[in-house]
């Protein structure tokens, strides 16, 4: 759930992020580099309440992105990236669209299994999903968007 999803981030922001002073309340911590969850262990991210599974996730993502074999940047290849990172253990192809979504800013992202798109689109299958999104290529992403807003 996005609430679970949140406690965990603020976690793992405490955990590993540097601390900084704000005239905000609740805005303690940056979000923690590559680098610093590189550097944890396994142990260490999964003390944090995080399932070991994705505690492994979470750092081989961190290890391929500070080693610069993966690059999280606009303007990378949103295919071979999304490639890279299903390659990575615990990432599928949901988890890839939205990335390359977000942090690629691909405006072609469609996460088609993403339960509320399918929602939203009649209750179809993935492969339906897909086939109805051809019609918003090359700017998918933006109507992944419109639908999870208008679930809200």
């Amino acid at each position: 759930s996005v609430k679970s999803a949140t406690t965990i981030a603020a976690r793992l922001v405490h955990a590993f992020g540097e601390p900084m002073d704000t005239p905000h309340e609740g805005l303690t911590h940056l979000t923690p580099s590559a680098g610093r969850i590189a550097g944890a262990t396994l142990e260490d991210v999964a003390s944090l309440g995080i399932v070991r599974t994705r505690a492994k996730c979470i750092t081989a993502l961190a290890k391929a992105v500070e080693s610069g074999a993966l690059v999280l940047e606009p303007g990378a290849s949103p295919e071979a990236t999304m490639q890279q990172l299903m390659a990575l253990p615990g990432i599928g192809p949901w988890t890839a669209q939205y990335i390359a979504m977000r942090a690629l800013r691909w405006p072609d992202a469609f996460p088609k299994e993403d339960l509320v798109v399918r929602k939203r689109l009649g209750g179809t299958s993935p492969a339906r999903a897909e086939a109805m999104s051809e019609a918003w290529r090359p700017w998918r992403s933006y109507a992944v968007l419109h639908l999870w807003r208008a679930e809200g």
